[in-house]
């Protein structure tokens, strides 16, 4: 088993914690509808240790804490520097090879799944605090629609968790009272 990709088949409501709403949702439907005649598409998730791992083994998580240590939400300015400065922190990152290796031959074995070349995907996240009964995460954070290509995938999975630390992201968790890490 990969330490940082989980296939929708392995995937049901148990995972939430691992990898998120979203896509334990999807692990259910693509497991019990498709038997059904109902077209779900394949895919993968990446678990939220490996969102951990690649903000470790680039370590940035203490500058992230001490960049969100000081911040008053409410200074809209402050907020902007903040959220930029750490989506800057992760997308000069470079994923771990090992990480990196997973998921370019994870989009491999779904593009080979789906007999195309450089299938198109869509990467979007799937946090683990998502949708609880006295929050909802939606929207909070990028998607990104018909990604291609190994080079395309590695800078959407960047960019969806740099989208993590976008200023409405970084106030809703602060007003809510959940960790930002």
């Amino acid at each position: 088993m990969s330490s940082y990709i989980r296939w929708f088949k392995d995937l049901t409501i148990e995972n939430i914690p691992e990898v998120g709403g979203k896509n334990a949702s999807l692990g259910e439907m693509y497991s019990k509808l498709l038997s059904q005649g109902v077209p779900v598409p394949n895919g993968f998730a990446l678990t939220a240790a490996a969102y951990r791992f690649f903000i470790s083994e680039n370590k940035i998580d203490k500058k992230i804490k001490n960049i969100l240590a000081e911040l008053d939400i409410k200074n809209v300015r402050a907020l902007h520097v903040a959220g930029v400065k750490i989506r800057g922190l992760i997308l000069k990152s470079e994923f771990p090879a090992a990480m990196r290796a997973e998921i370019i031959a994870a989009y491999k074995d779904l593009s080979d799944f789906c007999k195309k070349k450089n299938v198109d995907v869509a990467v979007r996240s799937s946090a683990t605090a998502e949708d609880l009964p006295d929050a909802s995460f939606a929207g909070q954070q990028e998607s990104y629609l018909n990604v291609s290509g190994d080079e395309e995938i590695m800078i959407a999975v960047k960019k969806c968790i740099s989208s993590l630390f976008t200023d409405r992201a970084i106030s809703y968790r602060e007003d809510k009272g959940f960790d930002h890490m």
